[in-house]
């Protein structure tokens, strides 16, 4: 590992408060309550319906009740979307007991109050609203009409706009003026784990002062019929780490809770909770769904998150696992905490909340979090109920069937998740709050991010050459599809996967292989464990949502198509990336819709500072399946008057990123630097954007000042402009105000080339840089990428030359 240098300033991040809904009622105190005594929610289900399956229980939640912001109305929808209310209801208790209030604009300065603009959301979800969209595509299946063909399937359906998981992290935003970085994270059982750590960097590198972190899924068809069909779910309660488990039992609820850092809480008066003193995250690199039978990758993510805490293994006599209750599951964490702790491990309790709530998906991470969190308050570790006997493949402390007292001043918390996405945070007791920091490997460094390599698949070019020559002739070929303009990519991107690889692939997943395998190539890399992958997808694996769904659907549950499944989570493809190119490092998956490429940007550029990293594959990817095409024309502005000159694209851009440092020592010539970043939100609601471009500005000016540039010095603006009047008007009105100089040049890549979703800032990004090996003026470019709801991310680049590397 590199060594840091130039430590920036840390800082300490508490958590000020918790905000819960489970099978166990509303309210985290409730939660803990029921759990700290080993009651099991685990029941049949009565308000939602999965008929057919033999395994017909779970975590439900009966008469939750409906939260006060109203997201539906605006948007003239009555049918609510339960993984959106869950998240609200548990932010109203996490907002209400954080000691932290919200400043609006112009309002008075107040000790325990932070403006609208320092607040921000990390938002972590597995399924997001797909329950709307089951919903969807049944009443498009009840008048007849047929999903996913060339006719209109879906229909005018504007519920699907509360599929996306972008659009819950802002109705969280809306429903409490928050303006800071807004984030979505899909990496499946690990997401709010996950969107856990991208809140602690956000406050670390001083973005935000404080954080409204969490997650959130519903009981959904999807969910069933999927661990049915790879036959993971058990007819009973689920008995993690017992010799006698058959599989798990799913649940549904929400967890949120407030991070800020210490400074900002003692100031503010505000309570502490607790500690976040470390994280860590890894890649299998392994299997589309079974975890390495040793633990592997699952290890390397506990000892990054015990030493970047300055922790060793003996500190650590809690951890709430993972536990989920599958046979394989179960036994590759116990061998993951032993290769983690060593001897210690053996004086470890490993205990699941799972064996009493169910397992909650991407809300996992967050509920978790906070019955660890409350049983460092109260010196207590929660048991595993339903626990019968010892499993030697396991063999680890339980706490079987009953909670007990501990002196614990550190826990841990575990979540695993298909395509190989691991994470571990460790938390300290409020009382054991050390007054000094201790410098950890997670610290801001001052070292530079750069570019080593880019890979790029879109419409008819199949590299980065291509896609500057389509660029520069501004001819696009592109085909009309009821009443969308769509630009494909033309070639097979799996054309150089080997065939074994390829064949449990999807078409998302081949696009990110492709053209991170150029990345490396171009950089003269070979992945490994130092080297991360973090995808934006806005989309996401449509094609192989609608294949898995559709069949069930029609005939039933039992159609669910086992190898299909594992390709239904949003970071499958980054999974896939990892298992391919062997690239092992942290990984995430950002689904900050239109904007997801330049989130994950944001993020890789993170992990690299951090030191988690020397260097990391981002890539924005998304495809046009038939169900996509189906969303789009259903849920929004693409087709008719406003959407005319709107092109949707298909395509990956991948563009490695390394620590200046790592690309030194291995003699590699960076082909741009990323200098700086920043992430604000309008807080207007799902779908709507200030129209007078405030919210993208202040993206704007602070990237420019995080990276010590001036308007002024700026060549070139790369806009996320893409025919939407809309979403283009206010980008623009705001880009007149920066002050540019009159040879600033503005260009609107997505104008031309089609608007790639996820992938639009890798896109612009890649021609700025290939603009300099062209000859183009060499200075400074800022970047721009916005969501669809008002969420804005933009970035600056220069060419290595203004900023050559220190020796």
């Amino acid at each position: 590992m590199h060594e840091n240098r130039r430590l920036a300033p840390h800082r300490r991040i508490v958590i000020t408060s918790l905000g819960a809904i489970t099978a166990h009622g509303a309210g985290a105190e409730e939660l803990w309550q029921r759990v700290r005594g080993g009651e099991v929610a685990i029941r049949p289900l009565r308000e939602f319906a999965v008929a057919g399956l033999p395994a017909a229980i779970g975590g439900e939640i009966l008469g939750a009740p409906r939260p006060k912001y109203d997201y539906l109305a605006p948007l003239g929808l009555t049918d609510p979307e339960p993984a959106i209310d869950y998240a609200l209801i548990a932010a109203e208790e996490a907002m209400a007991g954080a000691g932290l209030g919200v400043l609006e604009e112009g309002a008075a300065p107040r000790p325990d109050a932070l403006p609208a603009h320092r607040w921000g959301v990390a938002f972590g979800s597995c399924n997001s609203g797909i329950h709307s969209a089951e919903k969807a595509v049944r009443r498009a299946v009840d008048a007849g009409r047929t999903v996913g063909a060339d006719e209109l399937g879906l229909g005018d359906d504007r519920h699907l706009l509360l599929v996306s998981p972008q659009f819950c992290a802002e109705a969280l935003s809306s429903a409490f003026g928050l303006k800071g970085p807004v984030l979505s994270v899909n990496t499946a059982c690990a997401s709010s784990a996950h969107a856990l750590a991208h809140a602690v960097e956000q406050i670390r590198a001083g973005r935000a002062d404080a954080m409204l972190v969490g997650g959130s899924d519903a009981l959904s068809e999807m969910a069933y019929y999927g661990f049915n069909s790879v036959e993971s779910l058990s007819s009973r309660p689920a008995r993690p780490y017992s010799r006698d488990r058959d599989g798990l039992s799913l649940g549904a609820g929400a967890g949120m809770m407030v991070l800020t850092s210490a400074e900002v809480a003692a100031a503010a008066g505000a309570p502490i909770i607790a500690e976040v003193l470390g994280y860590g995250m890894s890649a299998d690199g392994y299997h589309a769904t079974a975890p390495h039978p040793q633990g592997a990758g699952a290890a390397r993510a506990i000892r990054a998150a015990i030493d970047s805490a300055g922790l060793t293994p003996a500190d650590v006599p809690y951890i709430n696992g993972h536990g989920t209750g599958t046979p394989k599951n179960d036994s590759a964490e116990s061998n993951a905490v032993r290769a983690a702790l060593g001897d210690a491990a053996q004086h470890v309790v490993l205990s699941s909340t799972k064996s009493m709530i169910g397992h909650l998906l991407g809300a996992a991470g967050a509920v978790e979090a906070i019955v660890t969190i409350l049983g460092l308050r109260d010196q207590t570790v929660p048991p595993t109920a339903g626990f019968a006997e010892t499993d030697p493949a396991c063999g680890l402390d339980p706490a079987p069937n009953t909670g007990r007292a501990l002196p614990i001043r550190v826990a841990a918390s575990n979540n695993f998740a298909f395509a190989g996405a691991n994470a571990c945070v460790v938390y300290g007791r409020a009382a054991d709050l050390r007054s000094e920091p201790t410098p950890a490997a997670n610290d801001q460094t001052e070292d530079e991010v750069v570019v080593t390599g880019i890979g790029a698949l879109m419409g008819g070019a199949s590299d980065t050459e291509q896609l500057w020559a389509a660029w520069q002739s501004g001819t696009v070929a592109a085909e009309s599809h009821n009443g969308l303009r769509l630009a494909r990519v033309s070639s097979d991107p799996g054309a150089t996967i080997p065939a074994k690889q390829r064949r449990r692939m999807d078409r998302l997943g081949q696009l990110a292989v492709a053209t991170s395998e150029q990345a490396l190539t171009a950089a003269g890399l070979t992945a490994d464990e130092r080297v991360g992958v973090v995808l934006g997808t806005g989309v996401g694996p449509m094609s192989s949502i609608s294949r898995f769904f559709e069949p069930t659907v029609t005939g039933g549950p039992l159609q669910g198509n086992p190898a299909i499944f594992p390709n239904t989570v949003f970071n499958a493809a980054a999974g896939q990336v990892a298992m391919v190119l062997g690239a092992k490092g942290p990984t995430s998956t950002l689904t900050s819709g239109h904007a997801a490429g330049a989130a994950a940007l944001g993020t890789a550029f993170d992990l690299l500072r951090a030191g988690r990293a020397d260097a990391v594959l981002c890539t924005g990817a998304d495809e046009l399946s038939p169900y996509a095409l189906d969303a789009y024309r259903g849920a929004g502005p693409f087709t008719g008057r406003h959407g005319r000159d709107f092109r949707l694209a298909e395509g990956s851009v991948t563009l490695l990123l390394e620590r200046a440092d790592a690309a030194r020592e291995r003699g590699a010539t960076p082909l741009a630097v990323l200098a700086g970043y920043a992430t604000t939100c309008d807080a207007l609601g799902i779908a709507r954007w200030d129209p007078r471009g405030h919210g993208v500005e202040r993206a704007m000016r602070e990237a420019l000042a995080a990276a010590g540039v001036e308007p002024a010095e700026l060549t070139a603006v790369w806009t996320a402009a893409a025919g939407l009047p809309a979403v283009d008007g206010p980008e623009r009105r705001a880009v007149d105000r920066l002050g540019l100089s009159a040879n600033c040049a503005r260009h609107e890549p997505k104008r031309v080339l089609g608007d790639p979703v996820g992938a639009g800032a890798q896109l612009a990004a890649a021609l700025a840089v290939t603009a300099w090996a062209h000859g183009g003026v060499q200075g400074p470019v800022l970047v721009n990428g916005s969501s669809l709801g008002g969420t804005h991310t933009s970035f600056v680049l220069r060419p290595p030359a203004a900023a050559p590397l220190a020796s």
